[in-house]
């Protein structure tokens, strides 16, 4: 662990490889656990606000979660997170064949909306846990992730270049380029 800022980072970020292997792991992440994904108070409203632009690309078991439920929840745990179907499924997944995608996504790919999805799945595999001083950035090791482990071995990325634009999206540009620096330095 290092400290960056405002942040304690896991050197498992910049240590370990990971690249998403949609074809190997059909998107398991949005569709296993026992929670949907966390969000932000700030992110909640966003939902709230976008939801008529993408409740047209949702599938109707999460539209009917989603208006039962609202567009975000607090989970068992008190945090907020996004909605399930059936304790499975987030209520935005959509799926292509058997791959699981995110339904905000592609309302963000179709020019729908300019926001691409929570910033917890945009991390992914990095979790992030805010305390009081500082926030804990952490790698969050799942076995549904073992092909993502393999390919990013086999591409030679570690995980923070792999979610290098999600990373920025949360805590900067500044933050990233002294991150890269640290990378540089473990590795000399």
């Amino acid at each position: 662990m290092f400290q960056l800022g405002k942040t304690i980072v896991s050197e498992d970020i910049l240590s370990k490889d990971f690249v998403c292997n949609l074809t190997a792991c059909k998107g398991a992440c949005c569709v296993n656990g026992d929670a949907g994904a966390p969000l932000s108070l700030e992110e909640t409203k966003i939902l709230e606000e976008i939801y008529p632009k993408v409740k047209p690309f949702l599938r109707k078991e999460g539209i009917a979660v989603i208006e039962a439920q609202g567009t975000s929840i607090v989970g068992t745990d008190g945090d907020l997170e996004t909605p399930l179907i059936d304790d499975k499924d987030c209520a935005y997944v959509i799926y292509d064949g058997k791959t699981a995608l995110c339904g905000i996504e592609q309302a963000y790919n179709q020019g729908e909306i300019h926001w691409k999805k929570p910033v917890s799945c945009h991390l992914y595999p990095i979790r992030v846990k805010d305390f009081t001083e500082f926030a804990a950035v952490n790698y969050d090791r799942w076995d549904i992730c073992d092909p993502a482990c393999s390919l990013g071995q086999e591409l030679e990325v570690p995980i923070y270049k792999f979610v290098k634009e999600a990373l920025v999206r949360r805590f900067g540009e500044d933050w990233y380029l002294e991150l890269e620096k640290v990378a540089e330095e473990l590795k000399k």
